[in-house]
């Protein structure tokens, strides 16, 4: 019974992935106006809501074609809970001290509350890789990227005019020193909880 059952509304999560319109609309239609009006109510406005929609938007579909996304909870709630997670995370990085957090709009759904906290900690890692990878010199970006999207490390090494074998131990090299500067940087330890 450990095994969690893939809730209905994971249609969502597929639809944000297959880039369905229809599935898309219904999600702005049927769950935009609970954030709205928890962020107006909680010192924001209906712009800044949609900025905070858009974004966990963003997230949901990474975390869905990065990491499989399994929906085990209403899709409302975890909806809900990463959109208001960023907005307190935006409150908190603009020092506005003067929040008011209506509790009772909050849902208790464990499996939502542990899928957001996944998704909070997803989206850390890879801020924290966008930022040490622009840490790199051109050649270890250059070499990173054309491994991101050629699978192949002859055809890496022919794209950069490079043997095979000079590829293969950049590539070495490059990985290493990234993975240096994410877990050297301070955020690495708060990200591992």
């Amino acid at each position: 019974m450990s095994e969690k059952k893939i809730h209905e509304d994971q249609k969502y999560v597929d639809g944000l992935v297959n880039n369905n319109s229809f599935i898309i609309q219904a999600i702005y239609d049927k769950f935009a106006p609970k954030v709205i009006n928890y962020i107006r109510q909680n010192s924001g406005d209906a712009e800044r809501a949609q900025d905070i929609i858009q974004e966990t938007i963003i997230t949901i579909y990474n975390q869905g074609c990065q990491k499989k996304l399994q929906l085990t909870c209403p899709f409302d709630a975890y909806f809900f809970l990463l959109c208001k997670r960023k907005w307190l995370n935006y409150l908190k990085k603009s020092g506005n001290k003067e929040v008011t957090i209506n509790e009772e709009v909050l849902s208790k759904d464990d499996d939502a509350q542990e899928l957001s906290f996944e998704s909070s900690i997803f989206e850390g890692k890879q801020a924290l890789f966008n930022q040490m990878f622009q840490k790199l010199g051109d050649a270890c970006k250059d070499l990173l990227k054309a491994t991101f999207k050629i699978k192949s490390m002859e055809e890496v090494a022919a794209s950069l005019n490079v043997s095979y074998a000079y590829a293969r131990k950049k590539k070495s090299l490059c990985i290493g020193q990234l993975t240096k500067l994410v877990q050297e940087s301070p955020t690495f330890n708060q990200l591992n909880y």
